[in-house]
């Protein structure tokens, strides 16, 4: 037998006349209606809990809970997802790709030159100043 999956609907006309028997349409239209089997409960107050205050409003709950949640919400949002897009998108502030681009086209700049990649007196030889043999004593000089 089916069961009543519709045991507050009254089925009276069109397909549902072809799809249930009368005597299960009786069975469905036969339970009390809402309003007769409807009790009335009393409303229980809930009892409030001690509030710990979130240190936004010492005073009152709601607005305490609003801004910390507006505050979560925009330190969140705002500064990790989209300082984080920003950062990723940011262009090179460090001029790192400008600096590689520059040392390649140095670089075959003294190629078609026949120069060597770096001058051996890039810096004047007059301005360095060596240690003598005898301040270095009985140092290891490795090359």
């Amino acid at each position: 037998m089916l069961s009543q999956p519709f045991a507050l609907c009254q089925l009276n006309t069109g397909l549902e006349a072809i799809l249930y028997p009368p005597s299960y349409q009786e069975s469905l239209t036969a339970a009390n209606s809402y309003q007769e089997t409807a009790e009335k409960l009393e409303t229980q107050t809930a009892v409030k809990k001690n509030w710990m205050s979130y240190g936004f409003d010492f005073d009152n709950e709601q607005d305490d809970r609003n801004a910390m949640h507006a505050t979560f919400f925009f330190s969140v949002t705002c500064c990790l997802v989209f300082g984080s897009f920003i950062f990723a998108y940011v262009p090179d502030f460090q001029l790192r790709d400008w600096a590689q681009r520059e040392a390649f086209l140095e670089l075959r700049r003294r190629e078609h030159l026949g120069l060597p990649p770096i001058d051996k007196n890039l810096i004047d030889p007059e301005k360095i100043v060596l240690p003598t043999d005898e301040e270095l004593g009985d140092t290891e000089i490795i090359i």
